[in-house]
């Protein structure tokens, strides 16, 4: 290849996902990454492959009524844009994604090879009120063999094309500078680093043996958010909205993950945006089996367990599991400490505990149908829980509750747990239990989700008493703040060009994924329904991609 149309740099999903469209339009790439090619595809292949679908075939068939007008709705009182001007291209791209999201969006990814299991989870519940946060329907689809599945069906047809010389990748560079030439980008410049035969997601050498320059008519900056810069996530966090921040931070992202392009952009000129703007989650425990620095895994928890602060007080509505993550994140950081714990059962971990990532899921992961089937409803939990379980230094395992607590105790970061106020108000939920009726807002959100197949079926326990033997052993998890990903970036307009100081396009410079806050800068605003990464990199990406293929 003599000299690229285009530089994409990242390659992430959504910088495979703009290469894949250029080069069905004919355009020849040039892909850029500071790792190695085992790192294809870049976070999202650690992903659990959740997208977010409006009135899908899979939601209809389980009796869900959806429509982009209710889908639409969510997605406002949950971004809460209220920054005219940083918000101004995030509320374009929040109306443009939730339209394909409940158009074209499921036969874009089925015409690639993209396939749904049946199931629609039913993730980030809500704060209570119908118009403002939250999911008022399940939307939460996941792909039949999860993140490497998504990343592959865009992957295959560049590889592909880099056999036929449209695509040449460019492993082992770092980008440190974008060239801007007469007020346009027109290359980038930066650092070749050592070779590295690591395996996908080990934390690379940053030692240098070079560097390069490449130039292009137009450059796609892909290369994700902040997730593991946590000097990066300290410097923006939003003290005044979530509280102080955690001392104890553990990574649900590569140490690549590293926000570094955000500022290169911005030093081209880009426009960056809602900075203090992110998403990360409480139910974080650190991986007894690790691959990056402090990686953490996430629990996607049911609705049952018992949430109880550091401080041993049980959290009130609607800090439930599943349900207001930020708001949940702010309730635990006003105690001030960083963590947090689940009080449950064995009945309730076999039924209602999840593990977020790929390789925690190696059933459908696989693609395997005889092996889901078998691991999802054979007697017990998946393996996968069962390990962290026995093996995870943040869990407890005890036959009473003297042992739990004392168990909790021995392992906090903060107060000691008294025994007896514990006790209190676990029994006072238990007598909730036995009752018909319930004033218990817990238990009514249980038994709404088990108003829905879904649920009833794989995910959500029957409601039964802590404290009955019967459904133990008891089980308790200290729960950490696991960073994840960037809602802030890169200011776009809906063809995914960077916006300048001046509120027009740079000329020669695209944006897409987390790199641009997903789209617009900031296309989740204040919150996120869950599903919507995966898909807010294929929609940028896309954007980018098919913008440069009609114009260049």
């Amino acid at each position: 290849m003599s000299e690229p149309d285009v530089i994409v740099v990242g390659a992430g999903l959504a910088g495979l996902v703009a290469t894949y469209e250029l080069v069905q339009a004919g355009r020849r790439v040039v892909v850029v990454d500071q790792e190695n090619r085992a790192n294809l595809g870049g976070q999202a292949f650690w992903s659990l492959g959740g997208l977010f679908l409006v009135n899908s075939p899979e939601q209809r068939r389980l009796g869900v009524r959806d429509s982009y007008e209710l889908a639409m709705q969510d997605w406002l009182g949950s971004a809460g844009f209220d920054r005219d001007d940083e918000d101004h291209w995030g509320r374009q791209w929040a109306r443009a994604y939730v339209h394909f999201a409940a158009t074209e969006k499921r036969k874009y990814l089925h015409d690639l090879g993209l396939r749904l299991t049946p199931l629609v989870g039913w993730a980030e519940r809500g704060g209570g009120v119908a118009g403002g946060h939250g999911n008022s329907v399940p939307r939460f689809h996941l792909t039949w063999g999860t993140g490497p599945e998504v990343v592959r069906v865009f992957a295959e047809p560049v590889l592909a094309a880099e056999k036929r010389g449209l695509v040449r990748f460019e492993f082992r560079h770092q980008v440190d500078e974008l060239v801007v030439e007469d007020g346009a980008v027109v290359g980038v410049r930066g650092t070749v680093l050592e070779p590295s035969e690591a395996d996908r997601g080990v934390a690379s050498s940053r030692e240098a043996v070079g560097d390069f320059e490449l130039r292009a008519k137009a450059v796609v900056v892909s290369s994700g958010g902040i997730g593991h810069n946590h000097e990066l996530i300290r410097a923006n966090w939003p003290v005044e909205r979530l509280g102080p921040c955690p001392e104890t931070m553990i990574s649900g992202v590569p140490a690549h993950v590293d926000g570094r392009m955000i500022g290169i952009t911005e030093s081209a000129g880009g426009r960056i945006v809602n900075r203090d703007r992110m998403w990360h989650y409480t139910e974080g425990i650190h991986n007894w089996d690790p691959i990056w620095p402090d990686h953490a895994i996430r629990i996607i928890p049911g609705p049952s367990s018992l949430w109880f602060d550091a401080t041993g007080k049980r959290m009130a509505a609607p800090n439930f599991p599943g349900f207001d993550t930020n708001r949940t994140m702010r309730e635990i950081l006003s105690t001030g400490y960083d963590y947090s714990w689940f009080v449950l059962t064995q009945s309730i971990l076999e039924k209602e505990f999840s593990l977020s990532g790929s390789e925690q899921n190696p059933d459908i992961t696989g693609k395997d149908l005889k092996f889901t089937l078998a691991s999802r409803l054979a007697k017990g939990a998946p393996g996968p829980v069962d390990a962290f379980k026995n093996k995870g230094v943040d869990f407890v395992v005890a036959d009473n509750l003297r042992e739990l607590v004392d168990g909790m105790n021995a392992i906090a970061r903060g107060p000691q747990l008294d025994h007896d106020a514990i006790k209190q108000q676990i029994v006072a939920r238990d007598r909730e239990v036995t009752q018909k009726y319930a004033k218990d807002f817990q238990l009514m959100a249980v038994a709404n989700a088990r108003r829905y197949l879904g649920d009833k079926v794989s995910r959500v326990a029957k409601p039964h008493r802590i404290l009955d033997p019967s459904h133990g052993p008891l089980i308790a998890v200290r729960l950490n703040v696991l960073t994840r990903k960037t809602l802030g970036g890169v200011q776009t307009n809906l063809d995914s060009q960077v916006i300048g100081p001046d509120g027009a396009p740079l000329p020669g410079l695209y944006a897409a994924g987390e790199v641009a806050g997903f789209g617009g800068g900031g296309v989740h605003g204040y919150n996120a329904l869950e599903g919507t990464f995966l898909g807010g990199c294929i929609f940028s990406g896309r954007a980018a991609g098919r913008a440069l293929a009609r114009s260049l």
